[in-house]
């Protein structure tokens, strides 16, 4: 098992943006220090608590600040961009990598993202952009013939050539293309069963692991449509996560500090005006008003001493079936950045060692 971080990234609405990059690019450069394999980070426009509408100058700036970590957007939001300029700007920021990006996707699930755009996410709207947006982005990059794209939301042209040497000519370094991952959050996601289909790195968001586990079956039912054989080995999921020296100095850090602040003030609260609080619970029969901050660090976050995260890390393994990559949800505790960095460390040098057994048994799926 490898472990990595998914950022949104998450600041509190008082942060300054400059402040909160500052801090994203303070943890990118830990990981990389640690040996973290991979960094995600995320796509927002109208959430004060995830105020990043441009992972790729945050990533772009910490490739230039970290030596071998992957970095990419988990992931751009393409109801939003056009394929074609999006196609040329993640080839460049590939080249600007030296090869170490990741392109995460995503099809957006903010109504506010969807208000401000004029996307229709009630009907579906941005999952059917999702998937022609992605269509026009491989064929930018595979397709070297000229052509013309006529979809349903956009319509793209790959010219000839024009006065002997004006062409499309950027693609990018990783040959076809950088890895794609996409995220997914509902149960039978389409986006996971996209991503069996295609062979992405399915990723699953920060809920319950009895949850979680129906993920893998969008993951195969898209498989099964191409003839593909997914991988645990690539799938990752995202929690949250804080280690300290003791059980009791974890659940103070997490419950009792910015981890609590971001759940209470807006992650619960989002999730119960969707209806999605289910997504967190251990048996469906649990009142929505259970569902506290409290009750998501017992259930589903992995907090405590080395010990503990290690113990609950294998739970979570076993009750899904397996999976390859553990994501680091990331908070913002710049006002304790050592107990962070703390956190980061012992994971990899305390945590990991203890479960090095995983993984060998349930390579396949």
């Amino acid at each position: 098992m490898e472990i990595g971080y998914f950022t949104m990234p998450s600041h509190p609405p008082e942060c300054g943006l400059k402040e909160g990059s500052d801090w994203d690019l303070q943890v990118m450069r830990w990981l990389d220090e640690l040996g973290y394999q991979e960094a995600w980070v995320g796509e927002h426009h109208t959430a004060p608590w995830e105020p990043n509408p441009t992972p790729d100058l945050l990533i772009a700036q910490a490739l230039m600040q970290t030596k071998n970590i992957r970095i990419g957007p988990g992931g751009f939001l393409l109801p939003y961009h056009h394929p074609a300029e999006l196609a040329n700007r993640v080839a460049m920021l590939d080249h600007l990598s030296e090869g170490r990006l990741n392109f995460g996707v995503a099809a957006s699930g903010l109504p506010s993202d969807w208000a401000m755009f004029n996307v229709d996410g009630m009907s579906g709207q941005n999952r059917d952009m999702t998937r022609e947006a992605l269509e026009i982005i491989l064929k930018m990059w595979s397709d070297p013939a000229p052509w013309t794209y006529k979809g349903k939301f956009w319509t793209v042209t790959k010219p000839d050539t024009m006065f002997d040497f004006l062409k499309p000519h950027i693609k990018p370094l990783q040959a076809p293309h950088p890895p794609i991952g996409v995220a997914g959050l509902s149960k039978n996601s389409d986006t996971l069963k996209l991503a069996g289909e295609r062979g992405f790195i399915p990723m699953s968001l920060n809920l319950n692991p009895a949850y979680v586990g129906s993920h893998w079956d969008s993951v195969e039912i898209g498989a099964a449509k191409t003839g593909r054989k997914p991988n645990r080995a690539d799938w990752r999921l995202v929690r949250e996560v804080f280690v300290a020296d003791t059980d009791e100095e974890a659940w103070k850090l997490s419950t009792g500090d910015m981890m609590g602040r971001m759940m209470s003030e807006y992650f619960l609260p989002l999730l119960g005006h969707f209806g999605f609080k289910d997504y967190l619970k251990h048996t469906p029969d649990v009142p929505d008003s259970d569902v506290t901050v409290e009750y998501c660090a017992k259930r589903n976050w992995v907090v405590g001493s080395p010990a503990t995260v290690a113990e609950k890390i294998e739970k979570i393994y076993d009750e899904v079936g397996g999976f390859g990559v553990l994501l680091v949800f990331g908070f913002d505790y710049k006002h304790k950045a050592e107990a962070w960095h703390h956190s980061l460390s012992l994971l990899k040098n305390e945590v990991m060692p203890r479960l090095k057994h995983l993984g060998s048994a349930k390579k396949a799926a």
